[in-house]
């Protein structure tokens, strides 16, 4: 099946990539004649585990291709794919739906009769509706069908989520549409049994924002209960291997950290209040995770704040990792910016590291010192902030790190490093949802449990919630 996806950003890109592996003629079309000229050679805009090698191998077999010709790119196409971005319209809320639409009007001309136009871009309740009129009032009624495939890719897995997704979802409103997408997928999904939701095309678009707004509230249940174990002396990661275990609950996105960010779950979540609001609907509990979402990210600084006994002013401050998450360059609501907004206003002098981000970060800030690697980062630091997980950071030297800095201080806004071994070290430590009594606590109770193993012959490594030495993965 010859099929044009067009937009060439993260969905597009990824989809239309993964299409071509499936073993689909794949067009991939954008009006950014640089980000075209980039792809043909296999230089990607964005970055994404695994991408590359796929982009290239596909593309010397023939299978994908770029252009910014709309017409060459529809020639022959039995399904179109619209993937162009649908961001937060400022000081609104709601999704900009305007590059959708220009879509939806300039492919019309060139489009196939019985072409399966698809929206693979999130996009509220009836934008399908809209589209087809707008494709209508060009084509004839009945030479086209208009289909919802909302994506579910995470960033930094995006490749293996396409290849080997959890569900697929097809809105449809005719036979056509439905056989279209089902052959689309039906072959590579078969052999791994992966169900395929057909439902209709307001229900699909209205599953993904549902998805993305529960997830982001139980990111944001987790961290507000992180809170509540400092306070009375708990273990947040304990609490949420004990609540995780649960199948009714599940372990996923129960870390607790500085606050949900990216490129879905901010805009998602309050384009889907203005959808609710459109329609006269209160989600009251999607509010209220918007709100405690936004004023986490700046209260992380306070917590940096306080591990250098109130005062930051003159600090240098070492912040690694600057991306929403690890495995991705992707800066767009990223918890580092307002982090590192508010120690500067409290007058701190910020070095900042990331090994793939600092390039989208220093479009977004000022008078940051970006670092070449960690150490450097940590150099003559009052306190170095673990942001983002990435494994390197994971894996650092503490104490080459303790050595590099002016003071001891960690903050680890992701409970990413060994807390312990930091404790050892003579680092104060400041970390989500445990306090420093029941840190001591539970290293006591560790200890005892390695020096009993011992004592009955048994290895030192045991898997422990919390533990001091190995972290859970959620």
């Amino acid at each position: 099946m010859k099929v044009a996806v067009i937009g060439t950003g993260y969905v597009g890109l990824v989809s239309g990539t993964c299409l071509a592996a499936w073993g689909h003629d794949v067009v991939c079309v954008d009006k950014d004649a640089q980000k075209i000229a980039g792809l043909q050679k296999a230089v990607l805009p964005i970055y994404e585990p695994g991408l590359a090698d796929l982009v290239e191998s596909n593309a010397a077999a023939g299978r994908l291709n770029f252009t910014c010709n709309l017409a060459e790119a529809l020639a022959g196409a039995a399904l179109v794919l619209i993937a162009v971005g649908t961001p937060a319209r400022a000081g609104h809320g709601d999704a900009d739906l305007s590059f959708v639409y220009m879509a939806a009007r300039e492919l019309a001309p060139h489009l196939e009769t019985g072409a399966v136009v698809t929206i693979k871009s999130t996009v509220p309740v009836g934008t399908g509706d809209v589209v087809e009129k707008i494709i209508g009032s060009i084509r004839p009624s009945g030479s086209f069908s208009v289909a919802s495939n909302p994506e579910f890719l995470r960033e930094g897995v995006a490749v293996r989520d396409f290849l080997d997704p959890d569900r697929v979802v097809i809105g449809v409103e005719d036979e056509r549409a439905r056989k279209a997408l089902m052959d689309l997928y039906r072959p590579p999904l078969e052999m791994r049994g992966t169900p395929i939701v057909v439902t209709r095309r307001r229900t699909s678009e209205l599953i993904k924002y549902a998805a993305n707004a529960f997830l982001a509230t139980k990111i944001t249940f987790i961290n507000e209960l992180a809170d509540l174990c400092e306070e009375v002396g708990s273990d947040v990661g304990e609490l949420a291997l004990g609540m995780g275990l649960d199948k009714r609950i599940g372990a996923s996105f129960l870390n607790a950290g500085p606050g949900y960010g990216g490129s879905c779950f901010p805009k998602d979540t309050l384009a889907l209040l203005r959808t609710a609001q459109d329609h006269g609907v209160s989600l009251r509990l999607v509010e209220e995770t918007v709100t405690a979402n936004e004023a986490r990210k700046r209260r992380m600084a306070l917590k940096v704040i306080d591990a250098l006994d109130g005062d930051v002013d003159g600090a240098t401050i070492a912040v690694l990792g600057l991306t929403f998450k690890p495995d991705t360059d992707d800066m767009r609501d990223a918890p580092s910016v307002p982090l590192i907004e508010t120690l500067q206003r409290f007058g701190a002098n910020v070095r900042a590291y990331d090994p793939v981000g600092q390039e989208n970060a220093s479009r977004l800030l000022s008078d940051v010192e970006f670092c070449l690697d960690a150490y450097e980062c940590v150099r003559g630091a009052d306190a170095v902030v673990v942001v983002t997980e990435w494994e390197s950071i994971r894996k650092l030297d503490l104490a080459r790190v303790k050595r590099a800095m002016r003071q001891p201080v960690l903050v680890d806004l992701r409970n990413a490093v060994s807390h312990g071994v930091a404790r050892e070290l003579g680092f104060h430590v400041s970390a989500i949802g445990r306090s420093a009594s029941a840190w001591r606590e539970a290293e006591g109770t560790q200890a005892g449990e390695r020096r009993a193993r011992s004592r009955l012959g048994g290895g030192d490594k045991q898997t422990t919630a919390g533990g001091s030495n190995e972290r859970m993965e959620f």
